[in-house]
């Protein structure tokens, strides 16, 4: 048995998806001790009274704050290439439209990840996820959608798949080949979606075990939503369970169609119409918000505080990727999410535990510390939850516990 004692508080939400408008989010458990076996928790005592069984591994907390493994349920990880050139352009003013029509843009990550092999993909992605696992990140949501063609979307998967199999962090894969039409289908987006979402293709993915999700970049530059509904209903048939970038750059009703077709989610919402919001919630869609993005892009947050005043659940991702987020940190991404969006410590922290865990369907076994569910704990080196938040940019990570193992011992 693993014991860890010593906590000053124990702090986690409910099961997901929870609405952030409610009080009494966050459950603080002070002077707790929690025991660990088979990987999952046995026993939560506050105060303890001992003894500890004989034989148990002892953890001593020194009086600091334990949370559940953060979920980070919206990242590009898999990729390859870098573009830091076009990073320098946009500040010095260029446009997305004008960095792209040079070869820049997505264009350049789809070269390079069709240049690279499953192999590469696994070896590049690796140093990323051991880094967000040292942040107390213990599950993550990767898409494809940087291949572009069948054969280097399934590469991407593969490669998805073989990372979850190699290192501890926990991972669940999306098929995102309706990110954009690549070039060599300019003006023919149809014709593009009928090569990604033939039969072959789909039955391929769903043999092998290669994603549980599908997405679709909804946006005038991407898919409209008649052609986002045929993605994500055509897949849906297969049993993939569809998911929605919605309202990021203009408002075409992507959020409505995360609601009418009872989406995991609906992510980014940066221009969310209170019409969008109000089926969000009916339909009981989670809104992912991406404030590192709008971060990135110096662009503005998306409404955090109007959607979660009218009901909708709430969770919060880095949207780690090589264009417009290179923030794999999750814990800088809370504190954005703070500061920027106006969120308190404890929304986002339910909003990374609970309510991302119910964006990838497993809030019945991760997102919560709580006896018989699965041990993903991050011990922290700060007394509270508001210092995690509060100390912007520094790791507060002491360790991290997956599954009742210890993965991460820092000093």
């Amino acid at each position: 048995m693993l014991v860890i004692r010593n906590i000053s508080e124990l702090c986690t939400g409910s099961a997901g998806p929870t609405r952030l408008d409610r009080p009494d989010l966050v459950r603080r458990t002070r002077n707790a001790t929690i025991g660990i076996e088979d990987g999952v928790v046995k026993w939560i005592e506050s105060p303890f009274k001992g003894p500890f069984p004989t034989g148990a591994r002892v953890i001593d907390a020194g009086r600091c704050c334990v949370i559940p493994g953060l979920i980070d349920c919206h990242t590009h990880t898999v990729y390859a290439g870098s573009r830091e050139r076009e990073f320098v352009q946009r500040i010095e003013g260029k446009s997305y439209a004008s960095i792209a029509e040079a070869g820049g843009g997505i264009n350049a990550t789809v070269e390079a990840v069709r240049r690279a092999g499953v192999e590469e993909l696994v070896e590049l992605a690796q140093p990323r996820l051991q880094r967000m696992l040292e942040w107390g990140v213990t599950t993550v949501e990767i898409k494809s959608g940087y291949g572009l063609s069948v054969e280097d979307e399934l590469k991407m998967l593969r490669a998805i798949k073989i990372l979850g199999a190699c290192q501890p962090v926990e991972l669940a894969a999306t098929y995102l080949a309706a990110h954009t039409a690549p070039k060599e289908f300019a003006g023919r987006p149809d014709e593009y979606l009928n090569t990604v979402l033939a039969d072959d293709v789909l039955r391929t993915i769903v043999e092998e075990g290669l994603a549980q999700f599908v997405d679709v970049f909804c946006e005038r530059t991407a898919f409209d939503v008649k052609q986002s509904r045929r993605v994500l209903e055509k897949c849906r048939s297969f049993g993939l369970k569809p998911r929605v970038h919605a309202d990021q750059i203009t408002q075409m009703g992507a959020s409505k169609l995360a609601a009418e077709l009872g989406a995991t989610s609906a992510d980014h919402l940066e221009h969310v119409d209170d019409e969008g919001l109000a089926e969000l919630r009916s339909a009981g869609v989670v809104g992912v918000l991406l404030p590192a993005c709008s971060f990135y892009l110096g662009v503005p947050q998306a409404p955090a505080r109007r959607i979660i005043e009218a009901g909708v659940p709430v969770a919060v991702a880095t949207d780690y990727n090589p264009g417009s987020c290179m923030i794999e940190s999750l814990p800088l991404t809370m504190s954005i999410a703070c500061t920027q969006a106006r969120m308190t410590p404890e929304e986002v922290l339910v909003a990374v535990t609970g309510n991302a865990a119910a964006v990838l369907g497993r809030q019945d076994r991760v997102g919560t510390i709580e006896v018989g569910r699965q041990a993903d704990l991050v011990i922290l080196d700060v007394p509270n939850l508001e210092q995690l938040a509060y100390q912007t940019g520094r790791n507060c990570t002491r360790a991290v516990i997956k599954a009742g193992e210890v993965v991460v011992r820092r000093r």
